[in-house]
Parts: C-alpha cells; sequence; structure tokens
C-alpha cells in the first residue's frame, strides 16, 4: 500500500466492530479473521485488534471489482463467527472512516471522490485532542473546512501536526513516501540455535531487535510506516504479518506484538484442520516496511513536546506489559450531558465519538463543566422546605424552590443556591425511546456544588462541582 507524491492508493480495511477489548488475549483471536483476509489478499496489515488493510487493486481485479471483493471478505470472515464491515476508499485514513460510517456491510468511496466523501466528517475524526478543540473554535468545524484551507496556512498556524492532519482532511497520505528505498538494508534478525519452542526468548529477542531497527532509522533520518514480523521454523514454514507503526511502537510494544503474533499463530494452527504445528523458531527478523522521512517533531517553546514524547513511550511501555486497553486517553465528543462528552479510546488509536463534538447540541449546559461526572446517575432527593418533594411541569414550572437535598442517602443538606430548570426533550421523534428532563445546579450548605436531574418524577445527581 504505497503512493507516489500525492497519489493515495486504494485501501480496503477490514473492521469489525463488536470486537471486545482489545488486549493480548483479542489480539492473538484475531488472528483468524487475519488469516481469513490473508486467504484472499496478500499482505495483510494489522492496524490494530479489530482492523486490518490491504491494497485493494490487485485483489480487486483478480475477484472482479472492489464491491466483488468486500463481499468475498464479508462472507468469509462471517464463516467463522465473526462480523465486519469493509470500506474501501483512496488512502487508509479514507478507507478506516468509510468501513466504520457505512450503515450496512461495505462501503466503496470511489476514486478521486475521497475529499467530497470526507468533507462533512468532524474535525474530531482526525484522532488529535489539541486540534479537535481548537479548530472549532476557530470556525473550523468539519474536514471540508479545514481542507480549505491552504497547506501552507495550516503549517505556519498549526505546526507539523497541522500540516499532516492537513494532508489526511485532503484525503492524501499522512506524509509522502520516500520514492527510492535506501541501498543498506536495514531490517534486522536474529537467529536461535538450538531451536526454541517457547516464546518468551522470541519475545525478549524481539525487544532488542526493535531497539537495533529504530537506532538504524533513526541514524538514516528515516521512520517507518509499518515493521513486517518474520518467524522461520524449524519445519521450515515462514509466517509473516505487518503491523502498523508510524513511528509510534517503542521496542518494548514491538516486543508485545510478537508475543501476541506467535500466540496467534500457534492458536490457528493447532485448530487448522490439517492438524499444521508451528514448530521451534530458528529465526526472527523484522524489516521496516513503508520508509518515510523523519520529520521529527517540532519542539514547544516550554518543551511541551519533550514531556508529550515521554508520556507516549510510557503509555506504550504499559500497553505492552498490561495489553492495549490498559492505557486510554479521553475524545471529546458531543452531546447534551457531560458523560456523553468524553469518550475513551486507546492510546494511540485514531477514533471517531458517536456523537461528534462539531454539532451545536442545543440544550447542551454551558461552562463550566462539572469536575466529576458519575458513570451512572446516584439518587437523589430534593425537597421544599414543607418537605415535599420538588418537580417541573411540562412548561418547566418548579413547584417550589429546592431547599433540602439527600444525594445517594446520604444525610440532608440545606440548599443555600440553586439555579435552573434547564429543561431538554430528546429523542421527541421516536416515541419509545424519547426522554424529558429537567436540569439543575444546586449548591449546599457544605460547599459541594451538584449537577441534578429531575424526571419522571425521579431526582438523580449526574455529576459534581469543584
Amino acid at each position: 500500500m504505497t503512493s507516489v507524491g500525492d497519489a493515495p492508493c486504494r485501501v480496503l480495511v477490514v473492521w469489525c466492530p463488536d470486537w471486545p477489548d482489545q488486549d493480548a488475549e483479542d489480539a492473538q483471536a484475531f488472528e483468524q479473521v487475519v488469516t481469513v483476509v490473508e486467504g484472499l489478499c496478500p499482505r495483510v496489515e494489522v492496524l490494530y485488534p479489530g482492523a486490518c488493510a490491504v491494497g485493494a487493486r490487485g485483489p480487486a481485479r483478480y475477484f472482479g471489482g472492489e464491491e466483488a471483493l468486500a463481499v468475498k471478505i464479508i462472507d468469509a470472515v462471517a464463516c467463522h463467527g465473526f462480523a465486519c464491515r469493509v470500506g474501501v476508499a483512496d488512502g487508509m485514513f479514507a478507507a478506516q472512516l468509510a468501513a466504520r460510517a457505512t450503515p450496512g456491510a461495505a462501503m466503496i468511496v470511489a476514486p478521486g471522490e475521497a475529499p467530497a466523501f470526507l468533507a462533512p466528517h468532524p474535525v474530531s475524526s482526525l484522532g488529535n485532542p489539541e486540534l479537535a478543540d481548537l479548530l472549532p473554535r476557530l470556525g473550523i468545524r468539519t474536514l471540508g473546512d479545514f481542507a480549505a484551507l491552504s497547506a501552507a496556512e495550516a503549517a505556519n498556524r498549526f505546526g507539523a501536526p497541522g500540516a499532516l492532519a492537513h494532508r489526511l482532511a485532503r484525503g492524501l497520505d499522512p506524509r509522502p513516501l520516500v520514492p527510492r528505498p535506501p541501498s543498506a538494508d536495514l531490517s534486522v534478525s536474529t537467529p536461535f540455535e538450538p531451536p526454541v519452542e517457547q516464546s518468551e526468548p522470541v519475545v525478549f529477542a524481539a525487544k532488542a531487535l526493535a531497539e537495533r531497527m529504530h537506532a538504524g532509522l533513526a541514524a538514516r533520518g528515516l521512520a517507518c510506516v509499518r515493521v513486517q514480523v518474520q518467524v522461520i521454523c524449524a519445519d521450515g514454514q515462514e509466517l509473516t504479518r505487518l503491523w502498523r507503526h508510524d513511528g509510534l511502537l517503542s521496542a518494548l510494544a514491538v516486543a508485545e506484538r510478537v508475543r501476541w503474533q506467535l500466540s496467534g499463530w500457534r492458536a490457528v494452527h493447532r485448530d487448522a484442520d490439517e492438524g499444521l504445528q508451528v514448530g521451534g523458531i530458528t529465526l526472527l527478523r523484522l524489516v521496516p516496511d513503508q520508509l518515510v522521512r523523519n520529520t521529527g517533531h517540532q519542539l514547544g517553546l516550554w518543551g511541551d513536546a519533550v514531556i508529550n514524547d515521554r508520556v507516549a513511550r510510557a503509555a506504550l511501555r504499559v500497553q505492552a506489559l498490561l495489553g492495549h486497553c490498559s492505557v486510554v486517553r479521553p475524545l471529546l465528543a458531543g452531546g447534551r450531558n457531560p458523560v456523553e462528552q468524553v469518550t475513551l479510546v486507546p492510546f494511540g488509536d485514531a477514533a471517531d465519538p458517536a456523537l461528534p463534538s462539531g454539532r451545536p447540541w442545543p440544550g447542551r449546559l454551558p461552562a463550566p463543566a462539572p469536575a466529576t461526572v458519575f458513570p451512572v446517575s446516584l439518587p437523589a432527593e430534593v425537597t421544599d422546605e414543607s418537605g415535599a418533594t420538588v418537580t417541573v411541569s411540562g412548561r418547566a414550572l418548579v413547584s417550589a424552590p429546592p431547599a433540602r437535598l439527600s444525594a445517594h442517602g446520604e444525610p440532608w443538606l440545606a440548599i443555600t443556591s440553586w439555579a435552573g430548570p434547564w429543561p431538554i426533550t430528546e429523542r421527541w421523534w421516536r416515541p419509545a425511546s424519547t426522554r424529558r428532563r429537567a436540569r439543575f445546579q444546586l449548591v449546599a450548605e457544605d460547599g459541594s456544588a451538584w449537577l441534578a436531574t429531575v424526571q419522571d418524577g425521579q431526582w438523580l445527581i449526574e455529576a459534581s462541582y469543584d
């Protein structure tokens, strides 16, 4: 899946929307899906457990078109008990969004139509939290708005991350590839004599190999988009897999992916009808694939970029030890409730929130946002001076001023000040799921401040303020 200049290739992304949490066990299980796809298309690239990609041009010609290829893959994966969606577009970024955006099983974005397809998507789709927060405040809410800027303006205003994001918004690959591969062989390998049967020695060697590979690339001013893991077994089998790298995988992260891959290969071959077993390993090789110029990082005036790099390395190290979902990052989302406005995604993954943040969301509470949002709203009681429960009519009229509050069975507190109600009716067009609520901000005598909601006569505490 290479591109020359600004001409992106056709990429097919297979995404399993119902895949469980992306930990080591799931990575091993996903090998079954990758093996199925690999039976139809060569050089499968694993993006993360739950998604993989292939170059679409060659296989599409063989199977009679991109749509026929997508249907073939979906049916083959379904035969093994997995559901998947397929997106085909110019470039990896558009293909991933197509796979996630399709309401059906497959979405084919015609050649040259990637910019138009990307244009209505919110800027949060870029996977950059800083740009997702900054661009809407500048009036740039969609990828089409961002792509309308010139490349020079994007680079000058938003730096290197903005330049890369601008390429994505225009439907281009994130950065141009080196047109000619270097003459030096940048792969690294280590033999095992005698062949090893256990995974641990191989994983330990993989960490040292990854450090050598990174050092060799850095010495030549290069980085790699993917890393190819090759294992040669004593019985002559040669096993190969591509993992997405994009300069984010530490040596420990590469070693952990080797561990996942070994476990997945053994599981697949153990369950195969022909009864093949992965024998002792005689050679492990790591090959940097799709070399790109290492543009480095623009240092912030106060050294923020260095701190971010250290955080990224630490997060990837924890992921390598505890699993892909052991470290998550918050992704700003839309919605009217505080609990909906943050989505947690695994660190290093690009994801789109279910509720885009770039939309108006009428009825959304104004700033400041609550400091603590409860995953499950706490039951509460709010009464007036006489002890009667405070209610809100359909016309947003309060039965009496709130006077006392008891949150989650705690002792009663006097309410010293309050604001509201802010009524909101959601999904009014769906009678089965419509919801009418009224929200209040309440301050108690002990100084605590709460975001409370009354719905169907029941009071709930959604969040607290500091």
